[in-house]
Parts: C-alpha cells; structure tokens; sequence
C-alpha cells in the first residue's frame, strides 16, 4: 500500500511545464525521428502501440469483446474482437485506430501544459501494463515489456528534468508521427494491397468510398498536429491569424 501511495503522489505532483527550447528541441528531434526512414522504423513502433490501444478502448466502449492484440516485426499491428459483425460499434472501433496517435498525441499536450510530465509517463505506464494483459505473441509482448520496463525506470529513477524532456519528446513523436500512416496506408491503396484495412473494411461497411475515409483520417490527424503545435508553441497560434489576414487582403 505503500508502494501504490508513492506511485500516486508522484503521478499526481505537478512540475513545470516544458521551457520554450525544450519544446522546440524536442521538436526538431521528433521530426528527425519520423522523417528518417531507418529511425521511423523503430520509433513508428509508438504509433502502432497507440493504434492498436485506440482499437482496444473503442472496441471495449461500444460493448464489444476484445480477444487479443498483436503487434508485429514489420511494425504492423491487429486487434481482434467480437460482436456484431457491422453496426455503429464496429466502425467507431475501426475509425479509432487511426485517430489513436492524435488523440493521446492531444491528450499528452494538455497534462505537459498542466505541468503532470511525470503523471503523463506513469499514465502511458499503465495504459502498457493493462494492454500487456491483451497481447497474444510473442514479438507483442517483447516490445510492450520493453517499452514499459524503460518508462517505468524512467518514472522512477530519473531526473525531473530528464523526465519532463522525454514526456515532451512523446507528445511532439505521437502528433508529428500522427499523418504519416495515413500516407503509407494511401500509398498501399493505390497499389491495390490494402482491401483488409481500416478504411477497407470502413468502405464495405458503409458504403462510403475508402478516399473519403483515407481523406478523414489525413483530415483530423493533420488538425490534431496544428492544435497540439498551437498550444505548445503560441507564437504558432498567433502566426496563423496574421498569416489568414494576408491572404484575405490578398
């Protein structure tokens, strides 16, 4: 109980929000991280976490049954579930995963600027320990066990400041990383090797075309990035209005 107490008390302290040069250093080395293609590859492993993790909460709020996670080698993921094979539930699970990344990347934004850097590290913590109850193989349980293990020393054993860098790390990796599936999955439609995907299955269900899916998920990620960036840097927020009154001059 004592240990649970400690755990608390640190998630809940509250410690200053990131300065302005940690905010764009951490920036500048998300961006690194997603637009090099042999570290994308490692880091976009976060992205599917996420991805997989919006598929499991959707699947569990709608009423469904979730069955198990697995995440792959090649960065990929799957989430299975049962209940009603079509149906407002299936498409909010469906829509969920892509959207995973912009959400928790937005939801990251809030408790930095609220000062809980160290309670966003223990949130992602927990949020790992009750998606390790869900993995079905083996390479799944591997990376989750990893990731958790680092964050949960992190948590634990690191300096504030170093805590606070790498929780600001993680916000700008999931909001920039955020638009960059979406690329990759509309690359692999017009190649014609995607009919199994989210916005596959959300077509055959619907009967809304998979470029309006592809188009909405481009949408809403690419808005998420401009929200959290506005809100982390407020000069973003007041470039954007002055950049608008040129062009309605214009």
């Amino acid at each position: 109980m004592e240990l649970l107490a400690e755990v608390w008390r640190r998630a809940v302290s509250r410690q200053p929000a990131p300065e302005p040069l940690l905010v764009t250093g951490a920036a500048l080395v998300a961006l690194v991280l997603v637009l090099q293609p042999t570290l994308w590859r490692a880091s976009r492993i976060l992205v599917t976490i996420t991805h997989e993790g919006g598929h499991a909460v959707a699947a569990l709020l709608v009423g469904r049954r979730l069955r198990g996670i697995r995440l792959h080698s090649d960065t990929s993921g799957l989430t299975v579930s049962s209940g009603r094979p079509s149906g407002p539930g299936m498409v909010a699970m469906l829509v969920a995963g892509y959207l995973g990344p912009a959400v928790v990347g937005l939801g990251a934004v809030g408790l930095l600027l609220a000062g809980h850097a160290l309670g966003l590290l223990w949130a992602i913590v927990a949020l790992l320990a009750l998606m390790l109850l869900q993995i079905r193989n083996f390479y799944g349980l591997v990376v989750v066990l990893v990731v958790g293990a680092g964050l949960l020393a992190l948590s634990w054993y690191g300096a504030a400041a170093l805590q606070t860098a790498c929780a600001t790390l993680v916000t700008w990796l999931l909001l920039l990383a955020a638009p960059k599936p979406v690329l990759e999955l509309v690359r692999q439609h017009r190649r014609g090797r995607a009919d199994h995907s989210d916005a596959g299955q959300l077509a055959r269900l619907t009967g809304v075309p998979v470029a309006a899916w592809l188009t909405l998920f481009g949408l809403l990620n690419v808005a998420g990035l401009l929200v959290g960036s506005a809100l982390l840097v407020p000069a973003l927020a007041r470039l954007g209005p002055a950049l608008l009154g040129v062009f309605t001059a214009g």
